[in-house]
């Protein structure tokens, strides 16, 4: 697949016409051969970032490898509501972990794929975010060290959503869950915790790290087939948002995603060997609130008297990831030290 830039020609609109791409260059999901790896029938929630992730993903292997995958999924929320027993909504090769040894499971199939002779089968794992970042960080971490040829997928819907919205290592600063309520001086999930996955992937140094969103599928897309291309560890952190534990309408998650990238919140970039060597911009840079104020869980920061300050930190955030990623274009770079000129 092609790797050059699309022009948007719809003015206000972030559609991507195929009819003006070249065949190659369209998208897994325009093609009417697809695997539809995950079909129709499962039980997610209406508006399921997940669900979306999952399937432009695999999708996107499957076309990758030939339909020469194996895909190992920890327990959570994709698994719940693809696979209702006796039923299952996948239509490749699909095996179930337990919630955090899918990078140990992964490994030992791609090890049992070599002995076979098998080398052209590959392996894909994947898990949420609770099962990557919290219980399943030691079994991952073993798997970047020993750089095993597995491409291992986050789905990151920032908290434990199977189990009733509780807080995970990714579940970002002041907003609220079951187990991080909106009360007292400092509401939600409190500042300076949590996990920087993408980055600790980095730090193992492994061949491939990239973070994507449902909203860009030519993006995401790519870094599949990029990283399909590789062999040893590969980690890609894909954004996924929740309707239900966000609070967000199940229409807007494309936007909501979106936004998450267009506010800075979440850099998408790639990395090889623990360097940063892409990194996509933003396009129309806006302000955080934009993005917080669709989303019940930080409903406690605005309306009368709301909390301007804790707004103002992470702006601050979003800010710091657009210099250390330098995510803005040059005219937009530009036009920014103007104003603060």
């Amino acid at each position: 697949m092609s790797r050059q830039p699309v022009h948007f020609y719809q003015v206000g609109s972030f559609a991507v016409g195929n009819r003006l791409l070249d065949d190659e260059d369209r998208t897994v999901q325009s093609d009417p051969g697809r695997s539809d790896s995950l079909d129709s029938g499962h039980r997610a929630c209406q508006g399921c970032g997940e669900a979306l992730g999952a399937r432009y993903a695999l999708d996107a292997a499957m076309r990758a490898t030939n339909g020469q995958l194996i895909a190992v999924n920890a327990t959570g929320c994709l698994e719940v509501f693809s696979t209702p027993y006796p039923e299952t909504s996948w239509r490749i090769a699909w095996l179930h972990s337990l919630f955090g040894n899918a990078p140990a499971v992964a490994t030992g199939v791609a090890a049992a794929m070599k002995v076979k002779g098998l080398n052209d089968v590959r392996v894909v794992a994947q898990a949420g975010d609770g099962g990557t970042v919290d219980i399943g960080f030691g079994c991952l971490s073993g798997m970047f060290e020993r750089n095993d040829d597995v491409l291992f997928i986050c789905y990151d819907n920032e908290a434990y959503m199977n189990t009733g919205v509780q807080r995970s290592g990714a579940t970002p600063p002041a907003a609220r869950t079951a187990t991080t309520e909106a009360v007292g001086p400092q509401p939600g999930n409190v500042f300076g915790q949590g996990k920087d996955m993408p980055r600790l992937a980095m730090a193992h140094g492994i061949p491939y790290v990239a973070t994507a969103t449902v909203a860009d599928l030519h993006d995401l897309e790519n870094k599949v087939q990029r990283a399909m291309e590789m062999h040893g560890a590969r980690y890609l952190h894909v954004l996924v948002p929740c309707p239900l534990g966000w609070g967000s309408a199940s229409c807007d998650t494309i936007k909501v995603a979106r936004l998450a990238k267009e506010t800075g919140l979440f850099p998408v970039f790639e990395a090889e060997n623990g360097v940063v060597t892409n990194v996509s911009p933003i396009r129309h840079r806006t302000s955080v609130e934009s993005y917080l104020s669709i989303q019940k869980r930080f409903g406690h920061l605005f309306g009368t008297p709301g909390r301007p300050d804790i707004v103002a930190r992470i702006q601050a955030i979003a800010d710091h990831n657009i210099a250390h990623y330098g995510l803005l274009v040059d005219e937009e770079r530009d036009a920014t030290l103007e104003v603060s000129a």
